[in-house]
């Protein structure tokens, strides 16, 4: 909810998508750039250390930027509250899978693909109900509601979820810490890839959220915007469950890449649509190859990287989206401003297939890490002989 309100909200109290899509980019580079450093931290001293003072920070920011908003304070003081905003965001979603890959590493390993299915399913419900709800109060009650609810949601929802403290992960020994102090996750090879390949994912956040406002004003029903939103959300959720359901006997490797060929190739024909109802069925259609994407990059981390950097490494993939999620929303808003909405939809595409390009060429990346198998007790045997 927190950029799509932001993008209603500038835009009603500046009348401009530019100026709107670059204070939500400023929130986007802002978390993307912090979140990792969150991540780690969560790695080192636990969730509920990072998590607890996160959301009271992250209210106390959002707070600050609906009254400058309202205000109609000039830019640069909304690109400076813009950034505190993003920079508190509560890493709720890589946390989450770090616990699903504390609790399921060796032994249920296999698991991990079907979790991380589950938890795109229930991300993607937010993502259903979210711009939906974000339009619906701030067309229909305030232009700020969608951020004030933001603002509590993130404080009830990150309460509670700080309260389990049965599913945490382990806090490492004061020696894995030190070790782990000077390793960052980013130092693997395929963390660096699927970091790359996921601003390819944020732009189609971040163009669709930006050019499916635009049409939606161009034909005069800017209240079907957070509906046309959903089914894109929709379709990834639908697609998160039959991805969990299925057994996979092709390596993640292969199912990423296949999965970023599909995306880039639904995104293609955005752009050429006019129909309200043929854009939304497209909509769905790209959101259907988002989820084996996400889910299948989040299972290769689970192999890469050992547990003591776990956190940090999803958070480098979720900071990634926010970061590809900012520039989409800043370019398209130019080309919305400057061309319409069908200028925006370009995006997506040229977002997506730059990113398959990328793992295309850093695919040998892409290895998972062998377990560790310790052999206790190995004795060595002379070679067999005949006996009579």
């Amino acid at each position: 909810m927190l950029t799509i309100s932001m993008v209603l909200l500038i835009e009603h109290t500046t009348g401009s998508y530019a100026t709107a899509g670059a204070s939500a980019a400023v929130t986007g580079v802002s978390m993307a750039l912090c979140a990792p450093r969150a991540g780690r931290l969560a790695d080192r001293f636990g969730q509920r250390a990072v998590l607890v003072p996160g959301i009271a920070l992250h209210a106390a920011a959002v707070a600050v930027l609906i009254t400058l908003a309202l205000a109609h304070a000039p830019i640069w003081a909304l690109f400076a509250a813009a950034a505190p905003a993003g920079a508190t965001v509560p890493q709720v979603g890589p946390m989450v899978r770090s616990r699903w890959a504390a609790a399921l590493d060796q032994s249920r390993s296999s698991l991990m693909a079907t979790a991380a299915a589950f938890e795109s399913v229930t991300d993607e419900f937010t993502f259903v109900i979210g711009p939906v709800l974000a339009t619906a109060l701030c067309t229909g009650v305030h232009p700020a509601a969608g951020l004030v609810t933001e603002a509590a949601l993130t404080v009830i929802g990150g309460s509670l979820f700080a309260a389990q403290r049965r599913s945490a992960p382990r806090v490492q020994s004061s020696s894995a810490r030190d070790a782990a102090r000077h390793t960052s996750a980013l130092s693997v090879p395929g963390v660096r890839a699927l970091a790359v390949a996921f601003l390819g994912i944020g732009s189609v956040f971040g163009g669709m959220q930006v050019s499916l406002a635009a049409f939606t004003q161009e034909i005069g029903n800017p209240g079907i915007n957070g509906v046309l939103y959903g089914i894109f959300a929709a379709g990834n959720m639908l697609s998160g469950v039959v991805y969990g359901a299925i057994s996979w006997r092709r390596g993640p490797r292969l199912r990423l890449l296949a999965a970023y060929a599909g995306l880039a190739t639904a995104s293609f024909p955005l752009w050429l649509i006019s129909s309200t109802p043929l854009l939304g069925a497209m909509g769905m259609v790209v959101g259907l190859c988002i989820a084996p994407a996400i889910i299948t990059g989040y299972t290769l981390v689970e192999d890469l990287v050992p547990a003591a950097a776990r956190t940090e490494a999803f958070t480098w993939l979720t900071g990634s989206v926010a970061l590809g999620q900012a520039a989409a929303v800043t370019i398209a808003g130019l080309l919305t401003d400057h061309s319409g909405s069908h200028a925006g939809f370009t995006v997506p595409l040229i977002g997506t297939a730059a990113a398959l390009v990328v793992l295309l060429g850093l695919r040998g990346r892409l290895v998972s890490r062998p377990r560790g198998v310790v052999a206790g007790g190995v004795i060595g045997h002379r070679p067999p002989v005949a006996v009579d």
